[in-house]
């Protein structure tokens, strides 16, 4: 079942989170070191601010009571001085700013090039059971989420506790009884923090699992416009889709209301304990324990000091959906890799082609084989057909054949060589495959072209072009070879696609070949351009070929007859006939007024 469809009513551990944060972040601890120690200087310096307020409103209090007059040079002193302090804050505070972004943009940099690494390492099960739109979330709206609040969340955490520290000691110079009162709000306005913001991250973690819902919604509704019209289907997607938006705007705006609660709370908290120290303050004042400019100092120091305490209430929300965004990235790049391999790995220094199966078992879970004791020889250059109903096995030979798996027994083997013993890449590249469902990216032709083979000249492209009759309609077209074709390639029919992925792989020019299902899609004129071409690819090489139509396959070498897993017949195709099996029920059974139908 893919993960964003799994209900997550608890958030993971929040310590392994953190723990995968610090490790990671030990890159940048240089930048990140630089940017606290920064924000501690700025902090302070601002904090003698309200200190040396108060000593200006003390001295024009009494210089106006001794002389009836304001000592303004005593009094301009502190003002430079404060004037000082406060620019040198705020250019301090701007650096580390700078300084921290660029730590955090360039981890932000970092965990994508960790997600794409990780997509190669990944095995095709894996994409197999999973949505692209909830890969594509993690890769981009998990990591924005992380990077654009990483940055806040370490300058202001920091500043904010070195304020309240620096603050307390301020206050406790200038009175401990009011200090006291000061500090009762602490533990409560904590305790409310600490409730809040536990119930509040495994909504924010919900709402993270419902946006990668919503993305692999908004992605197969975009690409399958075409089949959702053809089938009338828009009402039914557009439920579907407003479903999954309804519990995004559910768990968004329950986790948003939660968070906004610890506010309020701790906003009344410290206004009642601001106005006991008003009262308090103005008595001391009034009987001489403390100067007016002591209590202006100590006022604005509480005031300071539940600015901070706030602050943490409001990022508490962002650091719960900022782990919870992190989670769904850890988790992605925690994924089971494919299987490492073989060390030392063998190697074929020149293929031949010839392939063969060992009794081969295998299945995609283990309560259901696909293939069961599939053995067959298969000589350099045959061309070999793969046939049989739905299900039967047939894609999941070749998805064998390039070790996109591995058989749960038995084993395939290259020219004697063991495929399991070889890399996958090298196994890879032994193969060229022209598929059912083409794909090209965006681009020009010829760099969809060059594909398979980066160093192929402009010549060797218009020769394999020609091989595969798509070189006149690429010159027909505005540009040529530098004509772009679109991200999904719709300014081009499905017939000139797979000539175009036909001539790719000429271009790549790969021992052996697999033709997946390649004539399915088009006209019989397009058809028998597919086949003119492929017979030239295949020419000399051991191919594969995936019969969707079986009078297309009539001259191969071997047919493989497959049902449930299992070769039931094999021969070439006059022999298969003349057995008048289960091919030749497949093969009469496609003629209808001698048309070949599916």
């Amino acid at each position: 079942m893919p993960r964003m469809m799994q209900e997550t009513a608890k958030p993971k551990n929040f310590g392994k989170v953190l723990k995968t944060f610090l490790r990671d972040l030990k890159a940048w601890r240089v930048l990140i070191i630089v940017s606290m120690v920064l924000t501690v200087i700025s902090v302070i310096l601002s904090l003698f601010g309200p200190m040396i307020l108060g000593q200006i409103t003390t001295e024009a209090v009494a210089s106006v009571s001794a002389t009836g007059a304001i000592d303004w040079g005593v009094i301009s002193a502190l003002l430079i001085e404060l004037v000082i302090l406060y620019v040198a804050s705020a250019i301090l505070n701007y650096i580390q700013g700078v300084t921290l972004s660029i730590a955090t943009e360039r981890y932000g940099q970092y965990l994508r090039d960790q997600i794409i690494e990780k997509i190669a390492r990944l095995p095709i099960s894996y994409f197999d059971k999973n949505q692209f739109g909830d890969t594509l979330s993690r890769m981009s709206n998990d990591i924005d989420a992380v990077t654009g609040s990483l940055s806040r969340i370490l300058s202001e955490v920091l500043s904010d506790v070195v304020t309240i520290i620096g603050i307390l000691v301020m206050m406790m110079t200038i009175s401990v009884p009011l200090s006291l009162v000061a500090l009762v709000i602490v533990p409560l306005s904590l305790l409310a923090i600490s409730r809040i913001a536990k119930k509040a991250q495994g909504l924010y973690r919900t709402n993270r699992v419902v946006l990668g819902e919503l993305n692999s919604s908004i992605e197969e509704d975009y690409a399958g416009q075409s089949v959702i019209k053809a089938n009338s289907h828009e009402v039914i997607s557009i439920e579907k889709f407003e479903r999954a938006n309804q519990r995004f705007y559910e768990t968004g705006w329950k986790a948003q209301a939660l968070s906004s609660l610890a506010y309020p709370i701790i906003h009344v908290l410290t206004n009642l304990g601001y106005a006991i120290i008003c009262v308090l303050g103005g008595d001391m004042v009034i009987k001489g324990k403390l100067a007016i400019g002591q209590i202006q100092a100590f006022i604005q120091y509480v005031s300071q000091f539940n600015q901070p305490i706030q602050g943490v209430s409001q990022i508490a929300s962002n650091i719960q959906s900022t782990m919870a965004a992190a989670e769904r990235v850890f988790d992605f790049l925690d994924e089971p890799e494919e299987a490492p391999d073989a060390e030392p790995a063998q190697e074929i220094a020149k293929v031949q082609g010839k392939v063969e199966f060992h009794h081969v078992d295998f299945s995609y879970n283990p309560e259901k084989e696909i293939i069961r004791n599939f053995s067959v020889k298969i000589e350099p250059g045959m061309q070999v057909a793969i046939v049989g109903p739905t299900g039967a096995g047939k894609t999941t030979i070749t998805n064998l054949l390039m070790r996109f798996y591995d058989p749960t027994n038995g084993y395939i083997s290259i020219d004697g060589v063991p495929t399991r013993e070889m890399k996958r890449a090298d196994v890879r590249k032994l193969f060229g495959m022209v598929l059912q469902d083409t794909w090209l990216f965006s681009g020009t032709i010829e760099e969809n072209l060059r594909y398979g083979n980066l160093q192929a000249t402009h010549e060797d492209i218009v020769r394999a072009t020609k091989m595969s009759s798509i070189h006149h309609f690429i010159e027909s077209l505005p540009k040529g070879y530098k004509t772009e074709i679109s991200e999904d390639s719709d300014n081009i029919s499905a017939g000139e696609k797979q000539l175009l992925t036909i001539a790719r792989a000429m271009v790549a020019n790969p021992p052996m070949m697999i033709l997946d299902e390649a004539t399915s899609n088009v006209d019989t004129r397009t058809e028998q351009l597919i086949q003119d071409a492929f017979a030239k690819l295949t020419h000399g090489r051991t191919s594969f070929v995936i019969a969707h139509r079986l009078s297309t396959i009539r001259n191969s070498d071997l047919i493989l007859v497959m049902k449930e897993g299992k070769i039931v017949e094999q021969g070439n195709h006059e022999q298969l006939l003349a057995q008048d099996g289960f091919y030749a029920e497949l093969y009469n059974s496609q003629f209808a007024e001698g048309e070949v139908a599916e």
